[in-house]
This record gives structure tokens, sequence and C-alpha cells, in this order.
């Protein structure tokens, strides 16, 4: 039937007066998406989907561009909620991160529980493969909720050692119809080369 991919939103523009769901690609994530959009690699897609949040529709509007296709907005596709601390620096951020993916079932400083985030997450995955039709399908969203669906076609417990390398802008594989992992995270770069 086909493949889905996984995509999380490259680089993205900082500003922590603005709500992180606004902010939107930086020049280098732009031409990362755009890269992208070329790549042999997808040139069997036939369904974009993206999460709402405005990194990932600029994401996926420069890979449709690039293939001729639009792009379906799905609110629910959201990164893990973390509007209970809104902007944490780097550091702090990678420590309250760490303490998500280890306490799964665990609200750590408000943010949305890691098993619920997960349910979602394959919740509206499963809503999109069950209305497509046939050839490949490009999810665009977030690497917290990316690495849970991964960890979920896995079959792997939440853990943040399935988490995508930094920097964003990679991407993860599974057939449609057995839901088998084809390959890991992968970036823009590696994925086009291969």
């Amino acid at each position: 039937m086909g493949v889905v991919r996984y995509l999380s939103h490259p680089q993205v523009k900082i500003d922590p007066a603005v709500p992180v769901p606004d902010w939107g690609l930086s020049d280098i994530g732009r031409e990362r998406a755009l890269a992208l959009g070329v790549a042999p690699g997808l040139a069997r897609t036939r369904l974009i989907v993206s999460s709402a949040e405005r990194k990932a529709i600029e994401t996926a509007e420069c890979v449709a561009k690039q293939l001729g296709l639009s792009v379906e907005i799905r609110e629910a596709m959201h990164e893990n909620d973390r509007s209970a601390t809104g902007f944490l620096p780097p550091p702090e951020f990678e420590k309250v991160a760490d303490e998500f993916f280890a306490n799964p079932e665990l609200s750590v400083r408000g943010w949305e529980r890691a098993v619920d985030a997960q349910s979602r997450i394959i919740r509206e995955t499963e809503a999109v493969l069950s209305a497509a039709g046939d050839g490949d399908i490009l999810l665009v969203g977030h690497g917290g909720v990316g690495t849970l669906l991964l960890c979920a076609v896995s079959g792997a417990p939440i853990t943040r050692l399935r988490d995508q390398p930094a920097g964003g802008g990679n991407l993860f594989a599974f057939d449609v119809t057995t839901r088998i992992v084809q390959h890991g995270w992968q970036s823009i770069e590696e994925f086009a080369a291969s």
C-alpha cells in the first residue's frame, strides 16, 4: 500500500516573547524543508498532513510546494502540551524533557503526560491512515510526539533513547499496512541522500 513518514519540523526562530506553537521556521529550517521536497524518496507521496502549529505548517507547505500537493491540517497532532511552563531556556528544557520521557504517567511541571500525548498522536495517525488511499503519506509534526509515535509503532516503551537527533528536521518511516518500522530517525540530509 505505501509508507508513512513522520517528519519533525527543522530549525525555528526562537522568540521567548512568542508562544512556542506560534514560532515559525528560521531561514535554515526553511531551506532544509524545501530541500526535502525534492528528495527522490518522497516521489510517491500522495498526502501531506500537518500539525496546526505554525512551524509544522510552514515545513509541510515547503515540502508540498515542491511536490505539487496541498496540506491537510489536524489540530490534535500538536506537540506535547507544555503551556504550563512556556518557553524554557535550553538546559532547563532538556532536564524537563528527560523527566517527561522517564515518567510517562506523570505530569512533569504541568506538561501533558507522555502517555496522553502518545495516545493522542496514535489516534490522529490512525485516523489519517484509515482515510488515506494509495501512495505514501507524510505526517509533519514535532520531535516529542514523533518520538512517542516511534516508540508505539516499534512496540517499545516510552523512552527518550528513541528521541530524534538534536536540531529537528528528522524523519522516520513505517509501512502503512504492517506498521513495521522501515527506519528510525534520519536527518533530512541523510534521507535525501539515500
